[in-house]
């Protein structure tokens, strides 16, 4: 840059006028006053004496550009082109901006059913939605027909007309025959919780597998809800006959929805062989880890419980992390060292919710049996939520299925022989009181209480990692061939060195490995001395 001529000297002492981008902290020598007319030399380099402020290499994680991409395109409330005077819910378009919630209490107290909508809330606020107001209707059980009944149906489209609110949200999967009366009854959208968690998972999906499992997902939950304008749904294809269709091409033809769910199966039917073809690349690195004996730690837990936070503070990684609910579907898997040099890999999966669609349990199977291979479940709790016991039960119930399908025994439960070695870390003790910290521990005797955000805790869930590791180890005696190097190092990578020595027939160690290795080091095996 070459700034404009001087007309007056300049003093020795006087600063330069500041440029169009100048550096916070730069700051500038003094100079010999030029003569009148001089320009300023335009420089490509900073002159001798000039200071620059330090700067970080800020290298942007996978996790920061991923954050970046999700926030790059977000609804905007109060804006929009609809007609004021339609109000037939065909015509209406789904714009989760406005919203009323409702859910049905039929057990547990009334903080557990306040507990609920919360977190029905903060599925809404992550799909992008503003709550208006939420209801709570006291049933034994929901209404058949319009889910919270017929009188509170009508209260509640008062409260939609109060808040000029224009989707309701229901706590519960809803029949299409409850959807579309209470519908009519409302004059807005309605969806069910269901609904509101695949529309997450879809904003969220990113990975061709991933996508294909939310829409393999959503396929499955339209299916038996395509509806349609009035009667266009009834239409029917005319017969054949006249036309040259010859026989059996004759007779009354299908009706447009017949059409749409024969297309619709057979999108689904392509989709589930495509999710089949992308298991087996995940299927090759898990038995290539499986032939090096690498451990393999899976972390599960309740959405938004800090799994990522985990993930990044034990291993140094740059996984996305966001204050959201289902912030991570796809699974990540990152490497870390323990202090014994043994090599791990850390898998996060996609976090479990209460009532999680059946139809995304199906539709992630493949990516959730991770879960059911790892070595050691590394199950996160959040213990700063009200209930953190309600979340281990409901994650469990899932890894409870997951692993019933994959080992063949559909009695396992929690504690079946089929179920990885399960470890309890409670996260977030630094949001926690005093209390609630007791509590946990006396009902969680077994849990590691650790901070992802500020590291406390991490040591010890080192050392119980290490201890869970090394729980079918084997100490071996052996006698490796000088010839045999590649083995004294898998040895030294893979398990724990107490002694080496050398003698004429080669490396004589006592040593602890794992029980892979041991099977390999059998011939190996002499008498201590």
């Amino acid at each position: 840059m070459t700034d404009t001529n001087i007309s007056d000297p300049i003093i020795d002492g006087d600063t330069w006028p500041a440029r169009s981008a100048p550096d916070a902290g730069d700051t500038w020598p003094a100079r010999s006053a030029p003569d009148a007319g001089d320009t300023w030399p335009a420089r490509s380099a900073p002159d001798a004496g000039d200071t620059w402020p330090a700067r970080s290499a800020n290298i942007p994680t996978t996790g920061d550009l991923q954050l970046d991409d999700r926030a790059s395109l977000q609804r905007v409330a109060g804006l929009s082109t609809e007609l004021t005077d339609v109000t037939e819910v065909e015509y209406r378009q789904l714009r989760l901006e406005k919203v009323v919630l409702v859910g049905v209490w039929t057990h547990g107290t009334q903080a557990q059913a306040h507990a609920a909508m919360a977190e029905l809330a903060a599925l809404a606020e992550t799909a992008g939605s503003q709550v208006l107001d939420a209801l709570i209707q006291r049933r034994s059980k929901p209404d058949s027909a319009t889910y919270i009944g017929s009188g509170k149906a009508g209260e509640l489209r008062e409260v939609v007309l109060a808040t000029e609110a224009d989707t309701v949200i229901c706590d519960g999967e809803l029949t299409p025959a409850q959807l579309t009366a209470l519908e009519k009854v409302v004059k807005v959208k309605v969806i069910d919780r269901t609904a509101l968690i695949l529309d997450i998972f879809a904003q969220h999906a990113t990975s061709r597998e991933g996508k294909a499992q939310v829409s393999l997902a959503q396929m499955e939950y339209m299916l038996p809800r395509l509806r349609g304008w009035g009667e266009s749904m009834s239409r029917q294809a005319g017969g054949r006959a006249g036309s040259n269709g010859g026989v059996g091409l004759r007779g009354p033809g299908e009706t447009k929805i017949e059409t749409d769910r024969r297309r619709i199966r057979e999108r689904m039917a392509k989709m589930r062989r495509e999710i089949r073809l992308m298991k087996t690349a995940r299927v090759v690195k898990r038995a290539a880890r499986q032939r090096n004996s690498v451990p393999a730690l899976t972390v599960v837990g309740y959405t938004n419980a800090g799994k990522s936070s985990l993930v990044n503070a034990m291993t140094g990684s740059g996984v996305l992390v966001q204050d959201a609910l289902f912030a991570t579907l796809d699974p990540t898997t990152r490497r870390a060292k323990l202090d014994d040099g043994r090599v791990v890999v850390f898998t996060d999966t996609v976090g479990f919710v209460r009532h999680l669609p059946t139809q995304l349990v199906e539709a992630f199977r493949s990516t959730l049996e991770e879960a059911a291979d790892a070595d050691v479940l590394l199950h996160v709790v959040d213990g700063a939520d009200d209930y953190p016991l309600d979340q281990i039960t409901a994650v469990r119930q899932v890894l409870k299925e997951i692993v019933s399908e994959s080992s063949g025994q559909p009695n396992t439960g929690a504690d079946g022989a089929a179920l990885p070695p399960e470890l309890l870390v409670v996260n977030k003790v630094d949001a926690m009181t005093e209390l609630q910290i007791t509590q946990l521990r006396a009902a969680l005797p077994d849990a590691v209480f650790i901070s992802a955000r500020t590291g406390e805790g991490i040591p010890e869930l080192f050392d119980r990692v290490r201890s869970a590791l090394g729980r079918n180890d084997v100490e071996l005696f052996v006698s490796v061939p000088f010839s045999r190097g590649d083995l004294v190092s898998r040895i030294h990578a893979e398990g724990e060195v107490f002694s080496a020595d050398h003698d004429s027939a080669g490396t004589r160690m006592r040593v602890r490995v794992p029980a892979a290795l041991a099977g390999e080091l059998r011939e190996l095996v002499v008498l201590a001395q």
